[in-house]
């Protein structure tokens, strides 16, 4: 199994930083066909070979996603488009 554990600072309010959080996910769902469900201010991941959660907390985004064995390759490439993502809609 490998680990993507990405955090990031932010000044969002609690809405925008939601708003920022659900224009990650609709944006990782049709890259890598991921579904995402709400459980508070805890973002649920999934997918065949991943699973994970986004987690809002006051001033930090946290992603935690585990790739299976089949997505081991993508590692990089997904950490990478979630990286990018997370500096263009967390700028205020």
């Amino acid at each position: 199994m490998s680990i993507i554990d990405i955090h990031r600072t932010h000044t969002l309010d609690k809405q925008h930083a939601r708003e920022a959080a659900e224009t990650l996910a609709a944006d990782l769902s049709s890259r890598f066909a991921l579904t995402y469900a709400w459980e508070g201010d805890v973002m649920k991941i999934k997918r065949s070979g991943v699973q994970g959660q986004l987690t809002i907390n006051h001033g930090d985004l946290h992603v935690y996603l585990e790739l299976g064995l089949m997505l081991r390759p993508m590692k990089g490439r997904i950490a990478q488009e979630i990286e990018s993502q997370l500096d263009q809609i967390i700028r205020v």
